[in-house]
């Protein structure tokens, strides 16, 4: 595709650290929404079981671009290469590689004032999300 695309982001919550309160469920009742919408891109969450199983998504949006949330930045714990790469590998039984980017469920500062995680944290959850795509990269590109 040629010239500006476009994508959406759809975020479940990103406001506390304590997932119970979060919005969750999968994304089969957004899918009569999203389906007709004229989208290159679907950025979604993945990172927590909240979001349900990515098969959801997978057998209906497959034809456009999928921005994968494969770390949780409300979380302390970094996500290991291994399980991130496991999202993904997941995914990939849908899209193809040139249409699977890897991403943070939502931003790591959801207020001006108040990040949601700490500087430290973040770097090392970005750090795991490039190496699990370098490691994509060998395996499939």
């Amino acid at each position: 595709m040629d010239g500006i695309r476009i994508g959406v982001h759809i975020c479940r919550g990103n406001w506390s650290k304590q997932e119970e309160v979060l919005l969750k469920g999968d994304y089969a009742r957004l899918l009569p929404a999203l389906e007709p919408m004229k989208i290159d891109q679907f950025v979604l969450e993945y990172a927590t079981p909240r979001a349900g199983d990515i098969d959801v998504v997978g057998k209906r949006l497959s034809d456009r671009e999928l921005g994968l949330g494969v770390v949780n930045p409300r979380t302390d714990e970094v996500e290991s290469v291994e399980t991130i790469v496991a999202k993904a590998e997941k995914a990939l039984e849908y899209y193809r590689p040139e249409q699977l980017f890897l991403n943070t469920d939502c931003g790591f500062g959801c207020f001006s004032s108040r990040s949601v995680n700490v500087e430290e944290v973040a770097y090392k959850k970005l750090c795991a999300i490039v190496e699990a795509a370098k490691c994509l990269r060998k395996r499939y590109c």
